[in-house]
This record gives structure tokens, C-alpha cells and sequence, in this order.
């Protein structure tokens, strides 16, 4: 099985601006010393294409719901989800019922296959109508079960590629691969390279391009010593490719996601692509790996001769990292000021950790109603399903010099439909008709409009920010997972069919009932973490469900995981589950436990002690305070698991007594 790719350390150099400002007040990106000139990766936008989604019926060699859900062989259903959001599958002919409820439209909840023709060559259509010049076909090691399927789906690349005048090349994921060393040459010269014969195949210098993702991460996943990975970069190159490495962050100083005594590796490919999924999630953040990574990664290359092409991510939708395009777009412009050869955008259809770019459900409307899942509109802004393949379409302008650098995004989130400018009447009357320790019910006369109303977007106030709470195509709404005794203000927006707004309703003010002893106070709160491992973020850890879970970066303790309880709340007792099956065997973690009411100063709660999880008691370990204490923040430290090298936690729930 092939897994994702997060990285979790976080960088925490404040960033510096950087460019020059040119006779007509333009500001003009830097000249790199690039080692090559411009091909079909070099000046241009090349996205990870996963291309691993499978489905019950669709004729897949794996004949199972590939990388939709946990167990492959059960429809996806919220308690079976490997995903952390929802595509928009409007453009598909084929598409498959799964177990999800119907979406918040009515429609039913389908998914796509990437072993339909059809879908891939809508994928590759959106690259070509977006300008989108490259796609780097993900190859996990294709000895075991998923080989044929992903020996199909390259083919299937390629045939799209060659139809929508689009470049693609094989990227090799060596995560996992025991046997890399010679299986990986073996798959090149038997399979592989017969695609290099394709009009559509990428090439640099004239030589077909092949990336090796993978060499030198410093994690279990990726035990390869430096000779054995030099062979291999060397192996390929003597077969005449161009050869990228997908390297750690830290590539160029062999620390922290580094392992060390690599540069010799590093330094021997044609091209360099440092990972920065999992270590950045705003702009500040970006702005600090711009200052601590790309302008030393850069001049590393220059000085080196080799071409550079970091990554540009979209964000985690279900993180609420997107920033409406923000996020992204300061990557676009750090990238190009840096004067990079490349940029990978990592990655086109990774709905798995939800940093892809493909269409993505809008709003609510278009998510299954029992997923939880957010859609592109969680920040209260309306973004269209195609925004993320537009806005990559204007970095890749940026990045050719076609349009100016500029901090400020160009692309809107949305394109006004049929010239529609009006928006709708502010709604009417918003009341309370109901709460509870955890909710609160809202009801407003409903808006009018030139052309109709869509829907409503319900949001909490909280002095000058409003954050979107849910929205509906009803007049009512349900508020839910609130803080008990906690006093709240909401207003209610309309939307048409363009996308225009309205002006807000009146606000109503309301405090929820006192918690009671049996009320989950964390149940689907806000979480954080210092770090996660593959797919098994924080989120986890409040969704209610125990067969889901967070767990830490392996083989770094201390690590931490927090919920955010909304408020200031009274806290007693904390209880911690495993998942029930029997599989996870009887361990012991280390945990204390400490508390802040304002996210930033924590002090300490509880001391660290030992908590035994056995399978035959529940899988469940409970933490009982001294006494009731006043927090908001609520975050549990992990230094020792004698089952396992990382803090685990299926179900992290609070309550009041």
C-alpha cells in the first residue's frame, strides 16, 4: 500500500523580504544561475499526479476501494474513510455509490475511479485548460499486490498526456520498497522506459526525466544507505535520464528530517525537490521556509549546477489552511523572487491528506451530510470547485514571466456566473429557538434575490472575525460541538448562484447550557499537535470514532496532541481510547497532561505518569485531575509507548466531572 508523505518539523526563522525593484516600480524576480535551460520541467508547473483511486465495479486489476477508505474491501463510509475531503465529481461518466449519506444537496454521495479512462482524461483536460505543463506519475513499489493496477494506470497516463498536449514522468516513491536497489532498475528497464517513447513523455536536455522520491528521509520508512541510493541515482543516469530527487527540507544541512552524510547524493542529481507537506500550514510559515530553506537551497544549487524545484502546496482543507488562495499564492511569489528553475505542486488529486488541487467540493451542498468533511468555503469565503486549478494556472504564469511578480493573488475565488452582480437580501429576523451544553438552533426569514437564493452561511462572531460555523439551503440551522456555559454571537449570510453575498442579518447572542458529567466536552473540537505520521492526524483524536487515530512522528518523543475546548470551561477527568481491535496489543504511554486559556502559556495539570491500554478492557485509560480546573486548551504530552515509538490516541475525550 502506498502511503502519504507528511513531514511534521515546523521552520521557526522569522522570513525576510527579498526582489528588486525595477526602473518602472515592477517588483523583478532574481536571475538564478540555472544549469539548464528551460524543457518540460525546467520553467515550467509540474504536479504530483497520485492517480490511485480505485472502486468495487470499475474493473481495476485490485478490485477494491483503492485509497478511499481504510478497509479496501467495505464501501467508504464515514467509520471507512481514508480521505479528508470530497471531490467534485460533476465531470465524470462513471462514478460509485459508496455508503456515505446523500450530500447536503440531496445528490448521492459517489466517487470516482482513476482506473476509468474517462477520468483521467478529465484530470489531464483541467491541466491543459489551466496551463498546467507536467504531471509526475506517482510509482509506489509496484512488486506486490497494486502493481498491475499502477502498471494500467501509466498507461493510462500516457494516453491522456498524449491527448491534451500535456508532459508527463515516472516519480518512484521508494517508501517502504525493501528490495529498491535492484527492483527499481528492473521496473525502469522492463516496464517503464517503453513510456519514454511517447510524444508526451517529459524530457530535460534532451534526456527522458525520471524522480526518485524518497532517499535520504530520516525515518523507518526509508533505511537506504547513501551508497546504495548514490547506485541508483548514478544507475539512472547512466541510463541517460534526467534524474529529480524528492529530498528532505533539511537536504542541504543533513539535519532534522535529514539523515546525515547525503549531500554526496544530493548533490548527484540534475535536479532537487525539497518535501514541505506537513511543515508549513500559513503564511507566516511559509514565509519563514522561504528564509530558512529556498534562498540557501537556491544558492546551493547554483553553486552545484543543479536545477531547483520546490514544492507549492495548496493546504490542508481539513487543517482550514487555504486561506480562500492566500496560503498558496505566497508560496507562488517566495518561490519566484527566489528565482527557483521549477515548482512542484504537491499534489494534484491528494484528497487522502487534502493538500490537492483537483475540484473540490464547494460548500456544504456538495459534501455528504454524516462525513464531516469542509468543503473549499470554510473560511467564509466562496471558492469554486476549479479555483485551485486556476490559481496554479496563474503561479506558472508568474513563474514564465508572463505576469509580474506580485505578493497579491490575482485569481478570485469565484467567477460570477452569467454576469450576476446583485447579491441577494441580507436575511430577516435570526433567532434562537433552541440550545443545549453543545449546540445551538438558529431560524431567519429567508432572503430574496434577483435570480434566487442558493443558500446561507451561518457564522460566529467573535469581535471583528466571523468564522463560518456551517451552511444550509434551509432557513434553520443547527449550530453544534460548542463549549458548555459559553456565551456566543451569530449572523447569517445568503449566497446566489454567482456567488455574490449578502450583507449580514442581525446578530443574536446566546449561552449554552452548564456541562454535563456525561458530555465528551472535546467531542469534534478543534485540535493541534506537534506532529502526525501519515494519515493519522490530530483530527482523529476528537471525531468520535475509535477505529480512527492520531499518531505522532515515530521515534521522537516528547510529542503532544491538544484540543481547543472554545472556552473557558471546568475539566475533571480525561479519557483516552485505542482502537478495540484486538490487533493493537496491550501498551503502556507516558503522558502529562497541561492546560492554557489562551493557547500559548500552559502550565501543568498533571504529572507525567504511566496509563496501561489493554484490548481486554476496552483499549481505555482514564486521567483524573486533582480537582476541577478552569481551561481552554487542553493538550496531553507523550515521552514513552513500550507498543509503539509514537503518542497514540483513537478517542481524546474531557469532561466536567
Amino acid at each position: 500500500m502506498g502511503v502519504t508523505r507528511r513531514v511534521f518539523l515546523r521552520a521557526a526563522i522569522a522570513a525576510t523580504a527579498v526582489g528588486t525593484v525595477g526602473a518602472t516600480g515592477t517588483v523583478l524576480a532574481p536571475t538564478a544561475s540555472a544549469a539548464s535551460s528551460q524543457g518540460d520541467v525546467v520553467g515550467r508547473i509540474s504536479v504530483g499526479y497520485q492517480g490511485w483511486f480505485a472502486c468495487v465495479g470499475d474493473g481495476a486489476p485490485i478490485n477494491g476501494w483503492w485509497h478511499w477508505s481504510q478497509d479496501w474491501g467495505r464501501s467508504p463510509s464515514p467509520n471507512n474513510t481514508n480521505i479528508t475531503c470530497w471531490p467534485d465529481v460533476r465531470e465524470y461518466t462513471n462514478t460509485y455509490q459508496t455508503s456515505y449519506a446523500a450530500l447536503g444537496n440531496g445528490r448521492p454521495a459517489t466517487l470516482f475511479s482513476s482506473y476509468d479512462q474517462q477520468t483521467v482524461n478529465t484530470h489531464f483536460l483541467w491541466m491543459q485548460q489551466n496551463s498546467i505543463d507536467t504531471a509526475a506519475l506517482q510509482r509506489f513499489n509496484p512488486t506486490g499486490g497494486e502493481g498491475p493496477t499502477r502498471d494500467a494506470m501509466a498507461t493510462k497516463v500516457r494516453g491522456a498526456a498524449e491527448s491534451y498536449g500535456r508532459k508527463f514522468y515516472i516519480m518512484y516513491d521508494v517508501s517502504n520498497w525493501t528490495n529498491m536497489q535492484s527492483e527499481i532498475k528492473t521496473d525502469w528497464t522492463t516496464k517503464m522506459s517503453a513510456h519514454t517513447a511517447s510524444s508526451a513523455y517529459a524530457k530535460q536536455n534532451g534526456r527522458p526525466v525520471v524522480c526518485i522520491w524518497g532517499f535520504g528521509f530520516n525515518d523507518p520508512n526509508h533505511p537506504f544507505t547513501a551508497d546504495a541510493c548514490l547506485d541508483v541515482v548514478n544507475w539512472f543516469k547512466g541510463q541517460g535520464c534526467y534524474v529529480i530527487g524528492g529530498v528532505p527540507r533539511e537536504w542541504r544541512t543533513g539535519t532534522g528530517g535529514s539523515r546525515p552524510g547525503f549531500l554526496g547524493v544530493y548533490h548527484a542529481f540534475n535536479m532537487i525537490s525539497p518535501w514541505m507537506v506537513g511543515a508549513i500550514g500559513n503564511v507566516t510559515e511559509a514565509d519563514n521556509a522561504y528564509t530558512t530553506y529556498t534562498v540557501g537551497d537556491q544558492a546551493d544549487c547554483n553553486a552545484n549546477g543543479i536545477d531547483y524545484q520546490p514544492c507549492v502546496l495548496p493546504g490542508d482543507v481539513s487543517g482550514r489552511q487555504r486561506a480562500h488562495g492566500d496560503f498558496m499564492w505566497r508560496q507562488f511569489y517566495n518561490m519566484v523572487r527566489a528565482g527557483v528553475q521549477g515548482i512542484y505542486i504537491s499534489m494534484f488529486d491528494e484528497y487522502n491528506e487534502g493538500n490537492q488541487i483537483a475540484k473540490t467540493a464547494e460548500t456544504q451542498d456538495w459534501v455528504p451530510t454524516n462525513s464531516g468533511f469542509l468543503a473549499l468555503d470554510e473560511d467564509g469565503t466562496a471558492c469554486s470547485a476549479d479555483y485551485y486549478l486556476r490559481l496554479t494556472g496563474d503561479g506558472g504564469r508568474m513563474l514564465k514571466g508572463q505576469i509580474a511578480l506580485t505578493a497579491t493573488r490575482p485569481t478570485q475565488p469565484t467567477v460570477p456566473a452569467g454576469g450576476d452582480t446583485t447579491p441577494p437580501a441580507a436575511p430577516g429576523a435570526l433567532t434562537v429557538t433552541g440550545h443545549t451544553g453543545d449546540s445551538v438552533s438558529l431560524a431567519w426569514n429567508p432572503s430574496t434575490d434577483n435570480v434566487g437564493v442558493t443558500g446561507y452561511r451561518v457564522l460566529r462572531v467573535s469581535g471583528s472575525t466571523s468564522t463560518q460555523v456551517g451552511t444550509t439551503s434551509a432557513a434553520s440551522f443547527t449550530v453544534t460541538g460548542l463549549g458548555a456555559s459559553t456565551a456566543y454571537t451569530f449572523d447569517v449570510v445568503a449566497l446566489d448562484a454567482a456567488g455574490n453575498v449578502s450583507q449580514p442579518s442581525n446578530q443574536v447572542t446566546v449561552t449554552t447550557d452548564p456541562p454535563s458529567g456525561t458530555t465528551n466536552l472535546a467531542l469534534h473540537r478543534p485540535t493541534s499537535e506537534s506532529s502526525h505520521t501519515q494519515i493519522y492526524a490530530s483530527g482523529n483524536a476528537t471525531d468520535g470514532d475509535t477505529n480512527t487515530y492520531w499518531e505522532s512522528a515515530n521515534n521522537a518523543f516528547p510529542q503532544w496532541v491538544q484540543v481547543d475546548l472554545g472556552a473557558a470551561t471546568g475539566i475533571k477527568r480525561i479519557v483516552l481510547d485505542l482502537p478495540p481491535a484486538t490487533a493493537w496489543a496491550t501498551r503502556t504511554q507516558t503522558i502529562s497532561v497541561q492546560g492554557s486559556t489562551d493557547g500559548s502559556t500552559f502550565t501543568q495539570l498533571l504529572a507525567s505518569a504511566g496509563y496501561t491500554f489493554d484490548p481486554a478492557t476496552g483499549n481505555t485509560a482514564t486521567l483524573t485531575l486533582p480537582s476541577t480546573v478552569t481551561t481552554r486548551h487542553v493538550r496531553l504530552t507523550f515521552t514513552a509507548n513500550n507498543g509503539w515509538p509514537a503518542g497514540q490516541v483513537s478517542e481524546f475525550q474531557v469532561f466536567g466531572v
